[in-house]
């Protein structure tokens, strides 16, 4: 039975006893959304749901240096089933929309392979473990965990920022390119982005 705030007053006021509850929604339903979050949708240019296509040119870039003496990586492309031909086809014509991978005459190449995500979709992977075998590594220093931790002592308030495909906000730089080829199926091409598979030292070096 639903009563007026008036008819509550009075049944308070002749002794009646009065509970305050607060209703809390459990469950999938009221899971909190990105786009529910006010500076989001404020500025919903700044936070794309994904990149749309390639970064602005920066004063850092990812490069390529090798070991002296290193011979190019060539390989034939890894045999596909047809869901996977069809599902590499679309990953591609995704990367090549935003810039991100560009036709190549590079005489390297790689390989690439697909990787099941936890929900099923499959993730495109570029298999650059022998380029990063004769690549000279960054050495710019990775963050202590404890280190971090000791900063964040006595905190009570903690901000994070994540960026929406890091690595792929870093370019490459252009005489590097061709290293980064990768042979498939359906052709030649080269990333002219970082991936997550090459340098994580590049990367900090960048966001900081």
């Amino acid at each position: 039975m639903t009563i007026s705030s008036s008819r509550a007053r009075q049944l308070i006021s002749r002794g009646c006893s009065a509970y305050l509850a607060s209703v809390v929604l459990r469950g999938d339903d009221v899971t909190p959304r990105i786009e529910d979050i006010p500076i989001v949708r404020e500025f919903g240019d700044v936070f794309p749901a994904e990149l749309p296509n390639m970064p602005p040119d920066r004063e850092i870039e990812f490069v390529v240096d090798l070991v002296p003496g290193t011979t190019l990586i060539s390989k034939a492309p890894y045999r596909m089933a047809p869901a996977e031909l069809k599902e590499l086809r679309a990953q591609l014509q995704d990367l090549f929309d935003k810039g991100f991978i560009r036709p190549s005459v590079s005489p390297w190449g790689t390989l690439v392979l697909f990787v099941k995500k936890k929900d099923g979709s499959l993730r495109l992977c570029v298999d650059y473990h022998e380029l990063n075998k004769v690549t000279i590594k960054n050495k710019y220093p990775l963050p202590r965990i404890d280190n971090l931790f000791d900063q964040l002592q006595g905190s009570s308030v903690y901000s994070k920022i994540d960026l929406q495909s890091g690595y792929h906000q870093l370019k490459i730089k252009p005489e590097d390119v061709s290293k980064m080829a990768f042979r498939i199926q359906y052709g030649h091409y080269e990333f002219t982005i970082l991936l997550a598979s090459t340098s994580s030292s590049d990367f900090m070096r960048f966001g900081t």
